[in-house]
């Protein structure tokens, strides 16, 4: 009489391991280039600054060495807790409504041709020459500067919102309506979901238009958190401190960009991750 094995464990086809390791290799790939990159911006910055080719231009390690110790003493942490609640909040709420709005115009003919004009004005517009009239009618606190993010950051994250929905594939949404869908479920269950990388492209770039404008805002309503750096150290010749108050920004910038992707990537959509 045989005896019957009980492994049931089966191993992973021959492709789909060859297919891993042509990922690894890929990411590692990626990451090598992006370290060479910055060594050869940063070994770029050092020999531009030793030269130098302008006494306002200092060099890499004097910038990195004014960073360490604007961090040492707290002065770049507390920049950064003043910059980030305008940020924060305007990104939040440019967010919030910039997605509702732009799909509600995505769905609506009549929306579209009622607020996309006004976004479209909006995202042309030289917002720097706007900033001074929202310091007019709302002083320099903290509103006027949210109002700043918001200005730059909801057009772009309505605007593509509405391309996101408009550009949806139109046979799945056929298929919904031919097993009888309702309108609820082709909202929800297909046209979100496949408008979603868009959607969240279009995030990507409103958190970048919120960098900007509170940057603008710091420079050009009141001279508070990193724009204050920038422009008490500029003000003084310090320019070591004030490039590392700029290299500082353009970091966070990056930073919250890619934590943003990556967030998408594994969290909202592991399907993008596994093909």
């Amino acid at each position: 009489m045989s005896v019957m094995s009980d492994d049931t464990s089966v191993a992973p086809p021959a492709g789909a391991t060859r297919m891993q390791s042509l990922r690894l290799f890929a990411e590692r790939r990626r990451s090598f280039w992006v370290v060479l990159s910055l060594l050869a911006l940063f070994t770029a910055w050092e020999i531009a600054g030793r030269i130098p080719i302008s006494f306002a231009f200092p060099t890499f390690l004097d910038t990195l060495a004014a960073f360490f110790e604007m961090v040492g003493d707290g002065t770049m942490i507390r920049a950064f807790f003043l910059t980030l609640q305008p940020l924060v909040l305007g990104v939040a709420i440019s967010a919030l409504l910039g997605i509702g709005i732009g799909i509600a115009m995505g769905l609506s003919d009549k929306l579209e041709w009622l607020f996309a004009p006004v976004f479209i004005v909006l995202q042309a517009a030289p917002m720097a020459a706007l900033v001074p009239l929202v310091t007019f009618v709302y002083g320099i606190g903290l509103v006027a500067k949210t109002l700043a993010v918001i200005m730059l950051a909801l057009p772009v994250i309505v605007l593509n919102s509405y391309k996101a929905v408009r550009h949806v594939n139109p046979s799945l949404v056929d298929m919904c309506r031919s097993f009888q869908g309702s309108r609820r479920q082709q909202i929800f269950r297909i046209i979100i979901p496949d408008a979603s990388p868009v959607l969240f492209a279009g995030l990507r770039l409103g958190v970048a238009a919120g960098f900007i404008g509170v940057m603008l805002a710091e420079l050009l309503i009141t001279p508070t958190g990193i724009g204050d750096l920038i422009t008490y150290h500029r003000s003084v010749a310090n320019y070591a401190h004030m490039y590392a108050a700029v290299a500082a920004i353009i970091a966070a910038s990056t930073v919250t960009l890619a934590l943003l992707q990556w967030f998408e990537t594994n969290v909202m959509r592991p399907e993008k991750r596994r093909s």
